[in-house]
């Protein structure tokens, strides 16, 4: 696979409404699972969750990045800052911040990924892991976490929304903690962009 990867800026918005498709990818989530409170997603539905995303890449910066084979959108990577992602850091949960504030703009997050089925076994998502680490970088961050799933029975598992632990591993990152089981909270330091 020939990939493109680049941050979803608003002229790149209809790439990712075909990626997402009517159903608006994971149940009409549009990926805003991590982004507005539990009370919010209980009464907003698909389209009211593909406003509120449309909305968030109108008002920038890039919320992630869209991975392109051939000009199409063929897989996503939500990753920024901490604190665009409010419900990822709640304290109840296994991606809750260890030692970092997660109001620290230079704390980042890799928190959801979703591919075309076509687009699945072929590597992507370490692809877009290593495109992240570059665009984080660049973007003034310290450190990159990640709360993956260490196993999954299934490749097309709806759990693996957050990513595969081995794929975060053979990318370099560590283990900081495990709040739940087979959900480690992990990390990579970055250097300093040159």
């Amino acid at each position: 696979m020939d990939t493109d990867i680049l941050p979803l800026t608003p002229e790149r918005w209809p790439a990712f409404e075909d990626l997402f498709g009517r159903q608006g990818a994971c149940y009409g989530c549009w990926c805003v699972h991590f982004r507005l409170p539990p009370a919010a997603r209980r009464v907003n539905d698909r389209e009211a969750n593909k406003a509120f995303m449309k909305r968030r890449i109108e008002d920038g910066p890039p919320p992630g990045l869209l991975a392109f084979d051939n000009g199409r959108a063929v897989g996503w990577m939500q990753i920024g800052p901490r604190a665009d992602v409010p419900e990822w850091n709640n304290k109840g949960r296994a991606s809750a911040p260890l030692d970092v504030d997660p109001a620290d703009a230079a704390a980042w997050a890799i928190s959801c990924f979703f591919l075309r089925s076509s687009a699945r076994g072929k590597g992507l998502t370490h692809r877009l892991v290593a495109a992240g680490l570059d665009f984080a970088r660049q973007n003034g961050a310290r450190l990159v976490e990640a709360c993956p799933i260490r196993q999954s029975k299934d490749s097309r598992s709806i759990g693996l929304f957050v990513g595969s632990a081995r794929v975060f591993e053979q990318a370099g990152f560590e283990t900081v903690a495990e709040r739940k089981e087979g959900r480690p909270l992990m990390r990579y330091a970055l250097t300093p962009a040159s």
